[in-house]
């Protein structure tokens, strides 16, 4: 239909039903009467948008309010099955694929272990196949989809950048590929990128407009974001800090063939065993029972590395003195030495804290970065950790994917 001019009727039901719907979405079910009320319309008003949206099929009636004293009130809620979303998050080990529903509910999700010789978009198609399967639905059900991998697709060639480790991905026809191998709109971003939306959406970033995520896991990455949007840079490559020369480590040259650089070799997940082994701590302590551990682990893509290091840390914050609290100290170090820099070009309000490693040394190795930051970097932002710890790169990737399709959905004026 013709887009709707302004103060025309058709923009104002446009406007109150999208307001409705936002509504139904942050408070669940709601009442004719409290919607009324929180949109300032009419009950009169209020009964016409809801009809309308259930006729769209974007509202369903479901229950009513008979714990409240006076006549039972009929609720109604955002349909869930108005639109459903895909997410994939892609390593070097494994592809995590995910269905969401329209309230961000995930209704199905498989994990595809990467097998020698898998060409991308065969891996691609499975996982998503699977998942969906698992939904219940058909892969052409899906309204978006969105694919995190490390590294980026360069947007002025198409091609994967930043991640010569991921095996089947770099192929100048891949996106191509992908788009004629899928029915629904494709999106793909870095993986830690989608780790700060799903921060900024659902945790710890809530309400920042200005903000950098540390990752630590298998590699060491930043995400930046500005005014409340993503920098991406010039060719996606904008948060590849462990490409980045630091102090405390010998120069990397052909950082892109070597695939690393000073920070990633002055604090990675590598260097953890060695700290601890220098300060006399076991290098290779008891596991917790629910510690991931394998490259295929139920709990994440935590490959034995990253296991053991956050067994360290999470038993150096448990003690944190002695050869405990030295080890928390020399990881805070290192760790400071490249976010400084980060912190003195961004100045932003708040750093996240985030991923496997970072995050198992808990309030105790966050305060001593804290400290180190406040003397190498001449801003002061507060360090907080993050609150998405179940698959938060999937978690983003889902959350994109929603962002963009509640844009369409609850635009009812098309």
């Amino acid at each position: 239909m013709p887009a709707a001019t302004p103060g025309t009727p058709s923009l104002l039901r446009a406007m109150n039903d999208r307001a409705a719907l936002e509504l139904l979405l942050t408070h669940g079910p709601l009442s004719r009467t409290r919607i009324g009320h929180l949109t300032g319309l009419s009950k009169p008003t209020a009964s016409q948008l809801l009809a309308r949206l259930e006729d769209a099929g974007l509202v369903v009636a479901t229950g009513t309010d008979g714990g409240r004293p006076g006549p039972s009130a009929q609720l109604y809620a955002l349909n869930p099955r108005a639109a459903h979303v895909g997410g994939l998050d892609v390593t070097p080990e494994r592809v995590l694929a995910a269905v969401a529903d329209l309230t961000g509910a995930v209704v199905g999700s498989f994990e595809l272990p990467y097998a020698e010789g898998a060409g991308a978009v065969d891996q691609v198609t499975e996982a998503l196949g699977e998942a969906v399967k698992a939904a219940g639905l058909q892969r052409s059900d899906l309204h978006r989809l969105v694919i995190a991998t490390p590294g980026a697709f360069d947007p002025q060639t198409g091609q994967l950048r930043y991640a010569s480790h991921l095996p089947g991905w770099h192929s100048p026809t891949l996106l191509d590929e992908l788009a004629a191998a899928l029915p629904m709109p494709v999106e793909y971003e870095n993986d830690v990128n989608l780790a700060a939306i799903a921060e900024q959406r659902l945790g710890a970033a809530r309400g920042h407009e200005d903000f950098v995520l540390l990752w630590n896991e298998e590699g060491l990455g930043a995400a930046l974001v500005l005014g409340g949007r993503l920098h991406r840079g010039w060719t996606g490559g904008a948060g590849e800090v462990g490409f980045l020369p630091v102090p405390g480590h010998p120069l990397v040259r052909q950082v892109t063939r070597a695939n690393t650089g000073g920070y990633q070799e002055l604090a990675g997940v590598q260097v953890l065993p060695r700290l601890a082994a220098e300060l006399g701590i076991e290098a290779t302590p008891d596991r917790a029972p629910d510690a991931p551990h394998g490259p295929h682990a139920p709990h994440g893509p935590h490959g034995p590395l990253v296991a053991e290091a956050v067994a360290l840390l999470r038993r150096a914050a448990a003690e944190p003195e002695g050869p405990y609290l030295r080890f928390l100290q020399s990881y805070a170090t290192v760790l400071a030495t490249g976010l400084a820099s980060l912190v003195a070009v961004l100045d932003p309000e708040i750093v996240v804290l985030s991923g496997a490693v970072i995050t198992a040394g808990g309030d105790p190795l966050r305060a001593l970065l804290e400290a180190e930051l406040a003397e190498l970097a001449p801003a002061r932002p507060r360090l907080v950790t993050g609150q998405v710890r179940e698959r938060p790169v999937l978690r983003g990737a889902l959350e994109s994917a929603l962002a963009a399709t509640r844009e369409e959905v609850f635009d009812t004026s098309r």
